[in-house]
C-alpha cells in the first residue's frame, strides 16, 4: 500500500507542467503554440529565451529528484527508481494538462538519477553539456547524454534497479526524439541560440497584441 502511493506521488510530481506554468505567468502565452508546441525545457528556451529555459528545467530536474528522493527514503532503491519512473510518465503525459502531451523527460530523468545514482546524474550532465556547448543541438546533447547513462551505470557498478532505470530512460529519450532525428538527418534542426530574450516569432505576436 505504501509502496503505491509512494509511486502515485511520483506520478503527481511528475504532472508538475513547469514548461507550460512558467511561460503562461511569466509571458502570458500557451507555450505549446509555439515552437515545437513541446512544454519541455528546450522548447522553453527556444521561444522564451534562456532564462526562462534554464529555469524550467532546474524545476523539472527537481521534480525528479523530490520522486526518486521520496521513494527511496521512505521505501528503498527500487521503490525510488519505481517513483522516479512515474515521474517520467506524469512529465510525459501530465496530469495537470488532462494527460495531453508533455515532454521529453530529459531533464525529470536527470533529477531521478540524481536521487538514485548520483554520479551517474551529475557525468551525464557533463555530457549533455560539452555536447551542447560542441554543437548548440539541445536533441543531440540530450541523446548523447540519455545514452551515456546505461554505461556510466555500468562503469560505476550500479545496481540492477539502477541499470534498468538508465537503460529504459535512454531508450525513451531517443524514441521521444525521433522528430529531432528525422530533422537532423534533413539538416532542418534548429540550434539554440543562448540570448536570454525571448524569439523573434514571440515578440512579433506580443507587438501585433494576438
Amino acid at each position: 500500500m505504501e509502496e503505491g502511493l509512494l509511486i502515485a506521488a511520483g506520478y503527481v510530481l511528475g504532472s508538475l507542467p513547469f514548461g507550460y506554468w512558467l511561460p503562461r505567468l511569466v509571458r502570458g502565452i500557451d507555450i505549446r503554440k509555439f515552437g515545437s508546441g513541446n512544454v519541455g525545457a528546450s522548447n522553453v528556451w527556444r521561444v522564451c529565451g534562456a532564462r526562462l529555459g534554464i529555469s524550467v528545467a532546474l524545476l523539472d530536474i527537481g521534480k525528479g529528484l523530490a520522486a526518486g528522493l521520496l521513494g527511496r527514503l521512505v521505501g528503498d532503491e527500487l521503490i525510488g527508481v519505481l517513483a522516479g519512473t512515474a515521474a517520467l510518465a506524469g512529465h510525459y503525459r501530465p496530469l495537470f494538462l488532462g494527460f495531453a502531451r508533455g515532454g521529453k523527460v530529459v531533464a525529470t530523468t536527470g533529477g531521478v538519477a540524481l536521487a538514485v545514482a548520483p554520479l551517474v546524474s551529475l557525468c551525464a550532465a557533463a555530457v549533455w553539456i560539452l555536447v551542447f556547448l560542441a554543437t548548440r543541438y539541445a536533441s543531440v546533447a540530450s541523446i548523447a547524454a540519455g545514452c551515456s547513462m546505461p554505461l556510466l551505470a555500468l562503469a560505476f557498478d550500479s545496481s540492477w534497479p539502477v541499470m534498468g532505470f538508465t537503460i529504459g530512460a535512454a531508450c525513451a529519450i531517443v524514441l521521444l526524439h525521433r522528430a529531432n532525428i528525422a530533422r537532423l538527418l534533413r539538416g532542418e534542426e534548429r540550434r539554440a541560440s543562448f540570448s536570454l530574450s525571448p524569439s523573434r516569432l514571440l515578440r512579433r505576436v506580443r507587438a501585433s497584441g494576438a
